[in-house]
């Protein structure tokens, strides 16, 4: 992933993470685990998070995405990737990133805020 440019996602808890580059559509090898931003660059050229997710890359960002129509017609253009095997460390930065960019969440993104 090193041939791909790089970009500082950082969390709620002041946490830096650093996610490469994908233009859309991307596919992954099997068993590539992470977390993931599908994401598009608004007026002032700024990434702005449409989903934010971890598990299989191989499933989980393709067309066969649970929230892949939202994530479409939000227009995403971009995926932003960070591999991790653990899934307790995965599931921790996807939450404390979507603390921070609450904008992921529906109606403005595709996330859906957890009890509705």
């Amino acid at each position: 992933m090193a041939e791909h440019p790089t970009c500082i996602w950082n969390g709620a808890s002041g946490t830096a993470y650093t996610y490469y580059i994908w233009q859309l559509p991307t596919k992954f090898d099997p068993n590539q685990d992470g977390n993931y931003i599908f994401s598009k660059k608004n007026t002032e050229g700024r990434w702005v998070p449409i989903y934010i997710g971890e598990g299989d890359l191989t499933t989980r960002v393709g067309e066969s995405h649970h929230q892949a129509t939202c994530i479409k017609n939000k227009g995403a253009t971009h995926l932003h990737v960070h591999l991790n095997s653990s899934e307790r460390t995965r599931v921790a930065e996807e939450v404390d990133l979507l603390a921070r960019y609450t904008n992921a969440y529906k109606p403005g993104g595709c996330n859906e805020k957890p009890g509705g």
